[in-house]
């Protein structure tokens, strides 16, 4: 959203916190404010972001990742979605100049794989296959789940039983700069800590639960991971 859409979202996603009848997962949760940084730590601008090529940062834990993307074209500038426990909850489609910039956890709501540093079974898809009957999605091998980036990341195919986290972004039009700043819909992050509780220990140490900080590398699939599986 652009800086002015994004504080009015703010405010109404506040005042609808305040009612009872409605669940956490149907509510944003804002973490810290997290800059979005190339490999060499200067600001990512949004003019800079390659068309239909994985990204991948970690927020909002040290060990939680997330894909950015920039899908070529706009994403629905608004789309109702369902989370695994029937909370329903609003996506507000892209950010950036032609609103084509978003971005989602990376971690299946399915089994929960995600990109590691040795091998990547989830990744966007840009052309069809032959187990990929959609072009333009979201794809995890494990169980062919597949996600619409364009549109909340809403399950098309496969067993997931909702869809991708919405990592929210704050884009400002004056420097291009992007902020992740939240999530919205079923975050599957305790379950990931519990599940892989022993392998994040070896990669992350103790530093897995901590903030991603005021600042988050992005950089290619392929540059943070030796292999992506492609089914």
């Amino acid at each position: 959203m652009e800086r002015r859409e994004f504080i009015g979202f703010c405010v109404a996603s506040a005042a609808a916190a305040a009612s009872p009848v409605l669940a956490a997962d149907s509510q944003p949760r804002f973490y810290t404010r997290t800059r979005l940084v190339d490999e060499k730590g200067a600001p990512l601008l949004g003019k800079s972001i390659p068309r239909e090529r994985n990204l991948i940062f970690h927020y909002p834990y040290a060990a939680t990742p997330c894909f950015l993307l920039n899908l070529g074209r706009p994403a629905a500038a608004a789309v109702h979605l369902q989370t695994a426990n029937k909370q329903s909850y609003a996506w507000h489609g892209g950010v950036g100049g032609e609103r084509s910039i978003v971005a989602y956890s990376a971690i299946c709501a399915h089994r929960l794989t995600y990109p590691t540093k040795d091998i990547s079974f989830i990744s966007y898809r840009a052309e069809k296959s032959a187990r990929n009957k959609f072009g333009s999605v979201i794809h995890c091998c494990s169980e062919h789940s597949q996600y619409d980036p364009a549109e909340g990341a809403r399950v098309v195919a496969g067993p997931a039983p909702q869809p991708l986290a919405a990592i929210l972004l704050a884009h400002e039009a004056a420097t291009d700069e992007i902020h992740a700043v939240g999530t919205l819909g079923g975050e599957m992050f305790n379950e990931f800590f519990d599940k892989y509780a022993f392998k994040l220990q070896m990669e992350h140490g103790n530093a897995a639960h901590q903030s991603a900080g005021h600042s988050c590398v992005v950089r290619p699939l392929e540059d943070y991971c030796r292999q992506q599986v492609k089914c």
